[in-house]
């Protein structure tokens, strides 16, 4: 069994790709400093604790897991806080990457699958978005990700590090088994806050409604974040079979506004919750939707759900989150 480092595995996304790294035979290890994640999310190989910024921490786990690759999901990424606090951002998504990648060479580790996003793109210029789109983010949470490409591929390039970087679009949903889940505190995605308004815990807001598009708010591509854990499974295979460095998509081509999916959580929760509509925030685009074609012909990665499966199994995680919080309590 081949053994990966995961750093960040017990946040969201980090979380369900290491179920899919075991269901694919590699064993997943992960480090993190539980800022942002949760170690009961820790569910399919050992927790090392600690920070990526951290030199002699990182060559501790290396020289006891000797890892084959490594995936790096640790980073800030509420753009929100992006614009309130940049040089938080910077060290700790680019200084951090750094440290990582130097201490994945010292150990003779030379592949990676680096979670990076579609917010490296900006204001699109054309949509759907390829990857051969101009990347000029609209914020400095986009731009600490296309930062840490840009370094990955001078290090392909000058000393062979190989990587590979995948473009999140909206990541969203659960594992269906209710294994793992989304749990941010303060929240800020869109799928989770309405389901929350939808169970009577506040009022959702939309942020934006004259943007150019059909009905005036932000149009997303929302991902299941299994069919991105499979695509972080597909990029290690492609780096562990000698393949090179590169960047792919991940998002499903189809777009779906704001309005639209508060009208898709309304119909899944049978519960006709309050909006308000507040103003644009700083640093949203006002259309993100992928072209996925490079993924589905290189990696061979085709999503598996589709908007409804996406908020279904959000709206059954959240629940039992709510049901848990309550059980705790009493």
């Amino acid at each position: 069994m081949q053994t990966v480092l995961v750093t960040g595995g017990a946040g969201y996304v980090g979380s369900h790709t290491c179920l899919r790294l075991a269901e694919a035979g590699f064993q997943p290890v992960v480090f993190d400093n539980l800022s942002n994640g949760h170690a009961e999310f820790v569910k399919w190989g050992p927790l090392e604790v600690g920070d990526i910024r951290q030199p002699e921490r990182l060559d501790a786990v290396f020289a006891r897991y000797k890892p084959v690759a490594v995936l790096h999901f640790a980073a800030l990424i509420e753009v929100g806080e992006s614009v309130k606090e940049p040089a938080r951002f910077y060290d700790n998504n680019v200084a951090g990457a750094i440290c990582l990648i130097e201490a994945a060479r010292r150990a003779g580790v030379n592949a990676m699958v680096f979670s990076s996003t579609c917010a490296t793109y900006g204001a699109p210029e054309r949509v759907p978005l390829d990857e051969t789109h101009p990347q000029r983010p609209l914020n400095p949470y986009g731009r600490t990700k296309l930062m840490v490409e840009e370094i990955l591929r001078d290090l392909d390039r000058y000393s062979g590090f190989r990587s590979i970087s995948l473009r999140y679009f909206n990541a969203a949903g659960a594992d269906p088994a209710g294994r793992v889940g989304e749990r941010h505190e303060p929240e800020t995605h869109a799928i989770p806050l309405a389901i929350r308004a939808a169970m009577g815990e506040g009022t959702f807001r939309i942020m934006g409604e004259d943007y150019a598009t059909a009905d005036g708010t932000a149009v997303r591509d929302y991902i299941h974040v299994l069919d991105l854990a499979d695509a972080h499974v597909l990029a290690l295979k492609r780096l562990l079979a000698g393949g090179g460095t590169d960047a792919f998509n991940l998002g499903t081509g189809a777009g779906t506004s704001v309005a639209q999916l508060v009208e898709a959580i309304r119909r899944t929760s049978n519960a006709p919750f309050d909006v308000e509509r507040g103003a644009r925030r700083e640093g949203d685009s006002p259309v993100l939707v992928a072209d996925n074609s490079k993924a589905r012909d290189l990696l061979g990665w085709t999503p598996k759900y589709g908007l409804n499966e996406i908020i279904e199994t959000a709206w059954r995680w959240h629940r039992a989150e709510a049901a848990r919080v309550v059980e705790a309590a009493e």
